[in-house]
């Protein structure tokens, strides 16, 4: 079994830091971060993953990794960022993963699997649903749009950068526990991830149009997540054409990947074995 801490891959003009780990015949599997954590937050989920056998690549995505900051919102696409990942895969000679996702990491997961579907063993997607169900939630489900009122703020180029940098970060490094959040405290960095939300998640949902999805998949949804609520989690099921599965996780937050690794390295390892 061998591991990397970090290694630079290239995908065409950028360069993706990116955190591989387990055995190099294992089943592979793709670890998606959302914001404002980087890679790192996957840690003690990796660990388990490594012992049950599966292969983990976990990048650091456009806008953290340092190679990897094209200017302009539109550079942010979900449609760029499924890009990415499967350009990572081929640089790592991978045609074949199973797919997880955290956050808005989760968003690109799902446009992953819908983009390259003969690419995607399975899906595992944690707290965001299908982006579709979530554009829905946004638009008519008055306790989603409660949950979204970060992105007011989000969408304010200059102000937002301002507001969560000040007094040494504070703001930003409370928006979230660890996982590598210092990583966004500069400007650069954290416009980049912004960017995400500005050409993705705009009011009322526009910017997440995706088709369904039809490889086996799994939503993870912790039940205090305060950002992402049940009904977008619930709706996903009907985005999914395959075998699908809601997760629930009691007494755990929008931060599952750290707050509950084992519980989410299970319904990893559950969908790789199924498949």
């Amino acid at each position: 079994m061998t591991t990397v801490p970090s290694e630079l891959v290239n995908v065409g003009s950028m360069t993706f830091e990116v955190s591989t780990g387990g055995p190099d015949d294992g089943p592979a599997v793709l670890l998606l971060h959302g914001f404002p954590q980087t890679e790192v937050c996957f840690d003690a989920t990796r660990q388990r993953l490594h012992e049950a056998g599966l292969r983990t690549i976990a990048p650091r995505q456009r806008g953290y990794s340092r190679g990897a900051r094209p200017q302009g919102i539109e550079s942010y696409a979900l449609k760029l960022l499924a890009e990415d990942a499967a350009g990572i895969l081929d640089a790592l000679d991978i045609r074949y993963a199973h797919i997880v996702g955290h956050g808005i990491g989760s968003l690109v997961a799902w446009q992953f699997a819908a983009q390259y579907p003969l690419r995607a063993m399975s899906l595992v997607a944690v707290s965001f649903g299908h982006p579709s169900a979530l554009a829905e939630a946004m638009a008519s489900d008055e306790d989603q749009r409660a949950r979204s009122r970060y992105l007011d703020l989000f969408m304010q180029a200059g102000p937002a950068e301002k507001h969560l940098l000040d007094n040494n970060a504070r703001t930003l490094l409370a928006t979230a526990p660890g996982g590598g959040i210092e990583t966004l405290s500069t400007k650069p960095a954290l416009t980049a991830a912004l960017n995400w939300y500005r050409a993705n998640l705009r009011p009322g949902g526009e910017g997440l149009d995706c088709p369904s999805v039809e490889v086996p998949t799994t939503m993870v949804w912790g039940e205090r997540d305060a950002i992402a609520g049940r009904r977008q989690a619930q709706a996903s099921q009907r985005f999914v054409r395959a075998d699908f599965r809601l997760s629930e996780v009691p007494d755990v937050d929008h931060w599952v990947p750290l707050r509950a690794p084992a519980a989410l390295a299970s319904e990893v390892a559950l969908r790789s074995m199924r498949h």
